[in-house]
């Protein structure tokens, strides 16, 4: 088996081989056919995440060791199954949930896996997709993508589900008022797809970037705004048509953090979802005076993503444009990334 793994934060990835897993008790070995390249696999490659005010939560303060194959966002076709494994067979293609709990604790036994305080994550904690082979611990982390492209149904373990996952804390509110998305790459885009599928008002897209800005209007965003105007708050307010009651921060630095926030009216919501990282002050009592809520949204459990896919199949909306690499392009592609040269998602095909 094959593999690319971070060995030493802030180096190139190294090729690793090593024999394929053999599959044991309820396990699930799949040929990996699409392997997401998402925005948090850069905190992985660097090392740390930025808390601000010159504070760090490095790796090792989250349990993650090295070496480490990320990828997280992972479709693949199954070619081996344990004696337990019960629901999938050789040659069935899955896409696959990477948000693995304990299973055992109160968190995972209610359904919401992906905030177990004990998490086994694939690409995080237990090695991802940045492989040809990929060993997956149960068939019920395994998810029929239909119709879709494998390059189209992998990010949809990460990207869609975080984007759907936010969205849903909003509730009906999505119908009723446009949302203030902060930040048009592969998160934001797919965040306009989703949320013209769940029938919501439309996405008023703020961005730096003139071409990720383009690709939100033509992804369908009510307006696009440069956040650097004097005027963005205003320009998006006036797109607003009225107060603006919902925003949701898909870089999470500290400018966009703050704008969130001096965007909304009386009442409105904050969910921050973005890891670039950085600090932001507020000012407690117009917390409760303007009766403000921040919130935090991570991924989004198994069911929401079973919730998804049910709800992409019922439409026909562009999806997010994606481009794929080798596998043996995952430096170029993450070095890409970091740089910003990438409209929407990449994806490694170690298939081929």
């Amino acid at each position: 088996m094959r593999s690319f793994q971070v060995c030493q934060c802030g180096a190139p990835l190294q090729l690793a081989e090593q024999p394929t897993p053999k599959p044991t008790g309820t396990e699930v070995v799949l040929k990996v056919l699409a392997a997401g390249v998402c925005h948090s696999d850069l905190h992985f490659w660097d090392g740390f995440y930025d808390l601000g005010g010159g504070k760090k939560l490095m790796l090792a303060d989250r349990g993650v060791k090295l070496p480490l194959t990320m990828g997280h966002e992972n479709v693949g076709e199954v070619v081996a199954v344990g004696p337990r494994a019960r629901g999938v067979k050789i040659g069935d293609k899955r896409l696959v949930y990477p948000w693995i709990g304990c299973g055992t604790c109160a968190v995972c036994k209610r359904g919401d896996e992906q905030l177990c305080t004990s998490p086994r994550f694939l690409g995080v904690f237990r090695d991802g997709g940045y492989a040809d082979h990929l060993l997956v611990p149960h068939p019920r982390y395994l998810v029929d993508y239909g119709k879709l492209e494998a390059a189209q149904a992998a990010p949809l373990a990460c990207s869609g589900l975080t984007a759907y996952g936010a969205l849903k804390k909003l509730g009906a509110l999505i119908r009723r008022e446009p949302v203030v998305v902060i930040g048009a790459g592969g998160l934001g885009l797919i965040c306009i797809t989703i949320l013209k599928a769940m029938k919501g008002k439309g996405a008023i897209v703020v961005e730096l970037d003139p071409d990720k800005r383009a690709a939100a209007k033509k992804a369908g965003a009510l307006a696009v705004i440069d956040p650097r105007a004097s005027d963005a708050v205003q320009q998006i307010q006036k797109a607003a048509n009225g107060p603006v009651w919902a925003a949701i921060d898909f870089v999470g630095a500290s400018d966009t953090a703050r704008l969130g926030v001096d965007v909304l009216t009386k009442g409105g919501t904050l969910i921050v979802v973005g890891l670039f990282g950085g600090d932001l002050t507020l000012s407690l009592p117009l917390v409760p005076m303007r009766a403000l809520t921040l919130q935090g949204s991570y991924t989004g459990s198994l069911a929401e993503l079973r919730e998804l896919l049910a709800l992409l199949r019922r439409i026909t909306l562009p999806f997010v444009p994606t481009g794929t690499r080798p596998l043996d392009g995952a430096n170029a592609a993450l070095a890409d990334l970091k740089a910003g040269k990438v409209i929407g998602r990449l994806v490694l095909t170690p298939a081929g």
